[in-house]
């Protein structure tokens, strides 16, 4: 396990507007303008219609998503005594989130415009603005009331209400996080004779539950298989007699079978027959038998370095923050047919006051070497996203006789988005060996 760092009441109307349909992906709203007192214009009612998008329609729970508010009609006129220079509206807003997800949204528009003449409708415009996802299920988006800000000759604002509450524009759907599996098998031994106890300790489950110990010969169970119950702590101790010479691996389920999402292990046993062969009917005088045994050792690995510090990043710009991952050496000295995986998984950047850099930016491209004389191929994980469900960072195949001493790196790179908050992040990467 590892810690990343990263641094880091006769009013009149406004002028009728030629009717028109309402275009694709756009809503309308009636609307209630209320120009400043000190253009001394009567409030303009009139149809709104406007867009609202998003840049991520199915993000993950804690992902922060870009909403544009786009007004491309409005009843809202200029408020100045004369033409309205270029460059001289500028536009904020509400988006109104409901669903599984409620609550505001504050969008901004940049200045921008071609010049409006006196008492015309004030041109479209368009707002953006951010929020973080922060429940699963469906949230769908509303437009909202927006002002409209003009800065000649003086510095006023005409607000518009909607005078009923506005159509849904805009919807998404947002997944939860995904959930790590917390469940663990352990062996006191890695290796026995046919038909030896191996003492089991089963962790994570749910206390009282019925738990399976069990045998596995690649993506099938053996004929080995024991089961407990859970206590108060959701731990099992159990002993598995392995009589089957097939199994490679042990596991530990609840329920009807055993599910990498919901199981732990599987677990690497192997199964060492050390039955001498039968000698020849006869000897020659003076000759004797001689035998010899190959005991099995066990997997492991060792890393160096503890922590990885990542390179900074500037404020606004944002940017990639690289780095290295300690060396792993992984040693298999088991003897049988199962191979290995090393994975890592890795937890949320956070930072000062909690703020969060989600950890799926963080991504790796793995490396692997196997030492001269080894018995199996390593294969490195393929570059991309680390994440908190995890990812591969290098394995061996099932072959009928596996081993050997493997070298294993990585870089990592941390997308650091732009303007997030200065100061310096750590997240967790952990790597299992099984």
């Amino acid at each position: 396990m590892a810690v990343l760092a990263a641094v880091t009441g006769g009013a009149l109307s406004a002028p009728a507007a030629a009717e028109r349909e309402t275009p694709p992906g756009h809503v309308e709203f009636p609307t209630h303008c209320l120009p400043p007192q000190e253009a001394g214009l009567p409030p303009a009612d009139g149809p709104t219609t406007a867009r609202l998008t998003v840049d991520h329609p199915a993000p993950q729970v804690g992902d922060t998503v870009t909403v544009t508010y786009q007004v491309a009609a409005t009843p809202a006129v200029n408020p100045a005594g004369g033409e309205l220079p270029a460059d001289a509206l500028t536009a904020t807003g509400r988006i109104l989130l409901s669903g599984a997800q409620a609550g505001e949204v504050t969008v901004v528009g940049a200045r921008r415009g071609a010049p409006v003449p006196a008492g015309a409708l004030l041109p479209a415009v368009t707002m953006t603005g951010t929020f973080t996802v922060t429940a699963p299920g469906e949230t769908t988006l509303a437009p909202g009331a927006y002002t409209l800000h003009t800065s000649h000759p003086l510095d006023l604002d005409t607000v518009c209400t909607p005078g009923t509450a506005a159509p849904v524009s805009e919807r998404l759907t947002a997944t939860p996080l995904p959930t790590a599996n917390l469940r663990s098998v352990f062996l006191a031994a890695a290796h026995g004779k046919p038909g030896d106890k191996v003492r089991v300790t089963a962790a994570g489950f749910t206390p009282g539950a019925t738990v399976t110990v069990a045998g596995r010969a690649g993506a099938a169970q053996t004929a080995d298989r024991v089961t407990g119950t859970a206590d108060e702590l959701g731990a099992v101790l159990a002993e598995l007699p392995v009589t089957d010479g097939a199994t490679t691996a042990v596991v530990a389920y609840e329920g009807a079978a055993w599910s990498s999402a919901q199981g732990s292990g599987p677990a690497a046993y192997t199964v060492i027959d050390a039955t001498p062969p039968l000698p020849p009917p006869s000897l020659p005088s003076g000759a004797q038998k001689l035998t010899a045994t190959v005991e099995p050792g066990a997997l492991g690995m060792a890393q160096t370095g503890e922590d990885i510090a990542l390179g900074a990043v500037p404020y606004g710009a944002g940017g990639a923050a690289p780095g290295r991952i300690g060396t792993v050496t992984v040693t298999d000295a088991r003897g049988g047919p199962a191979g290995w995986s090393l994975i890592g998984k890795v937890t949320d950047f956070t930072g000062p006051g909690g703020v969060r850099i989600p950890g799926a930016p963080l991504s790796w491209t793995p490396s692997c070497t196997a030492a001269a004389g080894s018995p199996s191929a390593c294969t490195p994980g393929s570059a991309g996203a680390v994440g908190p469900e995890g990812a591969v960072l290098a394995s061996t195949p099932d072959a009928p006789l596996v081993g050997g001493t493997f070298t294993v790196d990585a870089s990592v790179t941390l997308q650091v988005p732009p303007y997030t908050p200065p100061g310096a992040y750590a997240a967790v990467l952990t790597l299992t060996l099984s």
